[in-house]
């Protein structure tokens, strides 16, 4: 789903693919790494993963370790590597942006909320926070990073992808939530229910499924309206923004 924003958002700007390619690879490797550190013993000790075993279940923990970093070295070989942007001040903003993304002030600084969060219960507002650290920062740089591969979009125009990725961030986070409650694990490819299992806060934990689910519309309705500025230029976002949202529902 995060190379697929990447590549939506460089529609947008007008962006050469083969550049988008490359952006999205980058992203998508930092999840990857991501995931498969989540799963270890240490974080989440899940066995399951997209129908699969988890990577330390399959090889060793070890392994696992040095896998997840190998990824997360190579997004960056990635970014330095070939050609990005027109000029090298945007492609620099490029690799700060995953950066950040990736770092305490983004997907790692929230999942140490989220392990000390464990067995407490979060209101909305805290939730939020969590998820758009853990979550909705990489899901953010995917947009980002493909606008950038482009140059048709002004500060304003970008700030307008940034509002609607980060909206629909938390949407994502939000249906994650429901389909880890409602859902079987055959369905989801990972272990269905863990959340509530490990104690963990949730959207459906705060305020319940239905207003969960009101929540994800809301939050979907927003994302949509932060696009309005681009007409039917926007098209892949907002299909993006229905998939993510309408998913399993």
């Amino acid at each position: 789903m995060r190379p697929l924003l990447a590549f939506a958002a460089g529609e947008l700007a007008e962006a050469d693919p083969e550049r988008v390619a490359i952006a999205g690879s980058a992203v998508e490797l930092i999840h990857a790494y991501s995931l498969v550190h989540d799963d270890l013993p240490c974080m989440d000790d899940d066995v399951l993963r997209r129908g699969r075993p988890t990577c330390h279940v399959e090889y060793d923990e070890p392994t696992a370790l040095l896998v997840g970093d190998a990824l997360q070295s190579l997004a960056f070989q990635l970014l330095g590597e070939y050609r990005l942007a027109d000029d090298m001040k945007t492609q620099l903003e490029m690799v700060k942006i995953l950066a950040a993304a990736s770092g305490s002030r983004g997907m790692a600084g929230g999942q140490a909320i989220d392990l000390e969060a464990v067995g407490k219960m979060l209101a909305v507002p805290e939730l939020e926070f969590m998820h758009i650290h853990k979550t909705g920062a990489i899901i953010r740089a995917s947009a980002l990073l493909g606008a950038r591969c482009g140059s048709s979009l002004d500060a304003k125009q970008l700030g307008q992808v940034d509002l609607f990725a980060k909206l629909i961030g938390l949407a994502f986070q939000v249906v994650d939530d429901l389909l880890d409650a409602e859902s079987s694990t055959a369905t989801l490819g990972k272990t269905a229910g863990k959340d509530a299992k490990q104690g963990k806060p949730t959207y459906v934990s705060a305020i319940g499924i239905v207003r969960s689910r009101e929540l994800a519309q809301e939050l979907r309705g927003n994302a949509l309206d932060a696009l309005a500025v681009f007409g039917e230029r926007a098209l892949r976002l907002r299909q993006l923004a229905d998939f993510i949202v309408l998913r399993q529902f």
